[in-house]
């Protein structure tokens, strides 16, 4: 019996082993698959996929950072923890992009030679506390205001001006040609896209206007627009309706039946106001009558 159980668990051993051996072969197979696919093809060739190139990479995008804001919703403290934005010192010099509340020329294609060699900076703060920032302190570089634009992040969504850091940078991006960095960038946040989204038109405007009089000139020009639409709409709202507004309407131009009463042997019954004036027909024929004889 001993002899038994032993040479049972011996073929349970080498089929164990047999297992074993049959899955590595596989691995090994699936590996030198995978290394042909991936190491086979000659560079330069037309079946080599290159990698894709990052569009912000090689770009200098700064941020002073007044730790104004709520660190889990700032956009800014965002990008700096994953390395896109780099935080730096108001002593530090800087001789790229500022944007500012505080600047008077527009964001515009003509900056991206600056933006090219010097980079970016947005001031990461909270808008109602504009009051403590030192903007004195920041003198440095090329301070520039954006253009008109809708803010579409969850805290400011709809309000004219009220961008973040990401859509403030994204924007500049997209307006000196780098749609694609600008793209990139909002990538980082679920409702990134929706500013480009809701803000296109603008953007493209901005983006072929060649400087900051065409830049502010395409600004002025959709401002106007939209004044004017909303003055429409409000001189047709304060219109009277006119018929046609009321053809669709069920019955609008349909004569009231009249209720028919029968009587009990089918006939139909003359209602009251008929019977008034036949009475009153009768009475003006008998005194014609009486007159004349």
């Amino acid at each position: 019996m001993g002899q038994k159980k032993r040479g049972g668990r011996s073929t349970k051993n080498n089929n164990r082993a047999n297992g074993l051996s049959s899955h590595r072969d596989k691995l090994s197979t699936r590996r030198n698959k995978n290394s042909e696919q991936l190491y086979c093809t000659e560079v330069g060739s037309p079946d080599a996929v290159p990698p894709e190139a990052n569009p912000l990479k090689g770009l200098q995008l700064r941020m002073w950072d007044f730790e104004q804001c709520d660190p889990k919703r700032c956009t800014g403290a965002r990008l700096a923890r994953r390395n896109i934005f780099k935080a730096q010192s108001l002593k530090a010099p800087f001789k790229g992009i500022v944007l500012s509340p505080n600047g008077t020329i527009p964001v515009n294609p003509s900056d991206i030679t600056v933006v090219d060699s010097h980079g970016t900076s947005v001031i990461d703060c909270s808008w109602n506390r504009l009051a403590e920032i030192p903007f004195r302190q920041m003198r440095s570089g090329h301070h520039r205001i954006l253009p008109f634009l809708v803010a579409a992040n969850p805290v400011n969504y709809g309000r004219p001006s009220k961008l973040s850091c990401a859509e403030a940078c994204a924007a500049t991006l997209y307006i000196v040609g780098k749609k694609d960095a600008a793209s990139k960038l909002l990538d980082e946040f679920s409702w990134g896209q929706e500013f480009i989204k809701i803000n296109l038109e603008l953007l493209e405007s901005y983006a072929a206007a060649g400087d900051a009089d065409g830049v502010i000139n395409a600004q002025n020009e959709f401002l106007k627009k939209c004044e004017n639409e909303a003055r429409e709409r409000k001189n047709q709202e304060d219109l009277p309706p006119t018929y046609d507004e009321y053809e669709d309407e069920e019955g609008y131009w349909e004569e009231e039946e009249e209720e028919v009463i029968l009587d009990k042997f089918g006939n139909i019954v003359i209602q009251d106001q008929d019977k008034e004036t036949d009475a009153t027909t009768e009475e003006k024929v008998g005194e014609s009558i009486r007159g004349g004889g």
